[in-house]
């Protein structure tokens, strides 16, 4: 085995492994070299070459996701960190646990003219939950200058002494950044940041290990339930009529099914999921927007809230958002072992616990269920709505809303759905996932960079089939996440092609002008055909109802290569219908 003769390097590649940190996604480049060196000579490290850094990124924010531990990415100085800037605010806000681990030159370097040179110390500011700046090692001939800054040492040995004495400081403080960086990233679920600079040479190798890291007791999080804390919270839940549960991104399997069951059966509560929800049962209460959005005040003021838990990550609905927001409930408490948002600016209290680690120690506390019609009203509701949905479908031609509803359908069982942001995940609330299915976004900062190369990603993390539903700008705005030699042959990319931003003809404003179609919408012609062909993808298109219906119906076979299929939709329709669906199921 070889490694990096640099200590620092050793030492950080070392750490990972302690820490049992195996996927490491690495981007070209030549300061970052003692690093790449020493991961991938070792055959612990399951290592991927990304180009692009915003791509690289993504990728290993996918893979964490689905794997829930900390992936790493490497990359060499200057902008290349910076590239990394809108995964690492999409794992902060997300609490995914991405390790970006920056190499940067000497502080003597910087801001001298140098290229490649940035100042990288804490670079990442508030968005990373750990900023490790770590020291660069001494190197024998830096004796000569120890002597001369303390005339005092004056032997050979003095010096030596006084050198090795630096250096070991120097470890020591590495040794211990490291390791508080790798535990608050597996801990806290979220991004940090460990920044190391190296001298030159940085190509050299060598076959011993000059360090030797002191052990460091690896902590695993448990979660401690707190007796008072559940106490209180069951006055309010005995006493409420109304109760609403409402789910944001939350991983598959996270709530037990007797939990869920239990919920389900009390007449009390009614609970609102999203498609990133992962959770079902069928009294749940999934397409929100579909639910409420037809409601008038006196509806409002009968589905208020007295007590509204909430679970989970951030709320795609926008809708129940405003809802919440104006019909406040009495009392508001979040469970989850990240942070709380209050999001409807009424959160009362929050409670550190896995949702099933609270279900668990709460429910079987509940003497009773409170006698209530609020969930059997709104359950009507539901079947009025979902039956007009079904005749609205019956009415209109070809468009997006067509698309997504024959889309949604074809996706395979025991598969895995990453839906691209804007129009696609808004889109896909308003129809019924299958419970196989497992739904990701990326709903940190809910920006369409990135999408692909984070289905990418998880594909690859998962060794599962994968389908990407995305827009056109959200694609074409990724397109070098194609330019990736992991990518399954299982994957499937759908393109829904209108042409432009259509989600922005749906908000208020002047439309069908110059203007508006330039900056707003950005409006263009391109096709995903060429990026196809250059990337070894199969292409497939279609352009109508029966053509979508011919291409589904073969799409997910097996095949030598990953596929994309393209549906090009009216661009100018799209927003009335999706605006006339809603005036018609009210």
């Amino acid at each position: 085995m070889k490694y990096s003769k640099i200590p620092l390097s050793q030492t950080v590649v070392t750490l990972c492994k302690t820490h049992n940190l195996k996927h490491i996604v690495i981007s070209p480049g030549s300061r970052n070299a003692p690093l790449t060196i020493g991961f991938t000579h070792d055959d612990f490290f399951k290592c991927y070459s990304i180009v692009d850094e915003r791509c690289a990124a993504f990728f290993a924010l996918g893979m964490a996701q689905q794997l829930q531990e900390p992936v790493a990415v490497v990359c060499t100085s200057g902008s290349a960190l910076l590239n990394y800037y809108p995964a690492v605010a999409e794992a902060y806000y997300s609490h995914i646990p991405l390790v970006v681990l920056s190499a940067d030159r000497p502080k003597h370097l910087i801001d001298i003219g140098d290229g490649q040179t940035i100042n990288q110390k804490n670079v990442y500011g508030e968005h990373v939950l750990y900023s490790a700046n770590l020291k660069l090692d001494l190197k024998e001939s830096e004796n000569a200058l120890i002597a001369n800054e303390m005339p005092i040492i004056k032997s050979l040995e003095n010096r030596l002494e006084r050198f090795l004495g630096l250096q070991k400081d120097i470890q020591t403080y590495n040794e211990s950044e490291i390791h508080d960086a790798l535990t608050t990233a597996k801990l806290n679920s979220g991004p940090v940041h460990i920044n190391s600079p190296f001298d030159e040479p940085l190509y050299d190798k060598v076959d011993e290990l000059v360090i030797n890291p002191k052990p460091y007791k690896i902590q695993n999080r448990v979660d401690k339930v707190d007796a008072f804390e559940i106490k209180s919270l069951l006055e309010i839940w005995h006493n409420a009529k109304r109760k609403m549960i409402l789910v944001g991104v939350l991983q598959p399997n996270s709530i037990e099914e007797q939990w869920l069951q239990e919920i389900a059966d009390d007449d009390s509560i009614i609970v609102f999921t999203e498609t990133t929800s992962n959770l079902h049962h069928p009294d749940f209460f999934p397409g929100i927007d579909k639910m409420i959005a037809p409601l008038d005040d006196a509806d409002f003021k009968a589905l208020k809230p007295d007590l509204l838990i909430t679970f989970g990550g951030l709320i795609v609905s926008k809708k129940i958002k405003a809802f919440l927001r104006t019909y406040q409930p009495d009392f508001h408490c979040h469970v989850s072992l990240t942070k709380a948002n209050d999001t409807f600016f009424c959160l009362e209290k929050h409670i550190q616990l896995s949702p099933n680690t609270f279900l668990n120690a709460f429910l079987p506390q509940v003497t009773h269920h409170t006698k209530s019609t609020y969930k059997s009203t709104w359950l009507a509701v539901r079947q009025k709505r979902r039956k007009k949905q079904e005749d609205y479908m019956q009415t209109i031609p070809f468009s997006d809303f067509t698309v997504f509803n024959q889309v949604l359908k074809s996706v395979p069982k025991q598969s895995l759905l990453q839906v691209g942001n804007s129009s696609a995940i808004r889109y896909t609330q308003l129809f019924k996932i299958p419970k196989s299915i497992a739904v990701f976004c990326n709903r940190g900062t809910s920006g369409i960079d990135g999408s692909t190369s984070t289905a990418i990603g998880a594909a690859v993390a998962l060794n599962q089939r994968t389908t990407f539903l995305t827009g056109d700008l959200s694609f074409f705005y990724d397109s070098n996440a194609l330019w990736n030699n992991y990518i399954p042959k299982t994957f499937r990319i759908i393109v829904v092609n209108n042409e432009g931003g259509g989600i922005f003809r749906i908000l208020p404003g002047e439309k069908d002008t110059e203007n508006f179609d330039t900056f707003f919408e950005t409006k263009h012609h391109l096709s995903a055909k060429n990026l196809c062909d250059m990337y070894g993808f199969e292409y497939k298109v279609a352009k109508n109802n029966t053509e979508l219906e011919q291409q589904l119906d073969t799409f997910y076979n097996m095949s030598n290569q990953p596929k994309l299929l393209e549906v090009f939709t009216p661009s100018r329709s799209n927003d009335k219908m999706l605006l006339d669906y809603f005036k018609f199921i009210k």
